[in-house]
């Protein structure tokens, strides 16, 4: 299985963060399965202040384009997206409408 990092800021306001965690206490089905079909076998985000982490263990199966393609065709996943952005803002550097940013692995205690 291969592991990625991915990172993103939140808008800096209390009320925006709790409604967003909100959100990923219980997300909707339909972005689960979303999720799961991608090859996506575990997925945990983390939260410090602003700024969040993304792990996501995949499998052979996943690639970031495919996710993308299947992402753009499902009207839910589009839905959720758009709702998310309420509470996302793009990291310094991040091209117009990038999000979550992959992360380097720079160190690996084996």
């Amino acid at each position: 299985m291969k592991r990625y990092c991915l990172t993103l800021d939140l808008i800096n306001d209390p009320e925006l963060i709790r409604e967003y965690e909100r959100f990923h206490k219980k997300i909707w089905p339909e972005i689960y399965e979303s999720i799961k079909t991608a090859g996506i076998e575990e997925m945990q985000i983390y939260r410090f202040s602003n700024r969040l982490m993304m792990i996501m263990e995949v499998n052979e199966t996943f690639s970031f384009e495919q996710k993308a393609k299947m992402d753009a065709t499902n009207e839910r996943v589009q839905e959720w997206e758009k709702l998310m952005w309420k509470y996302q803002q793009a990291l310094p550097g991040a091209k117009p409408g990038e999000k979550w940013m992959l992360m380097t692995q720079i160190f690996d205690l084996e």
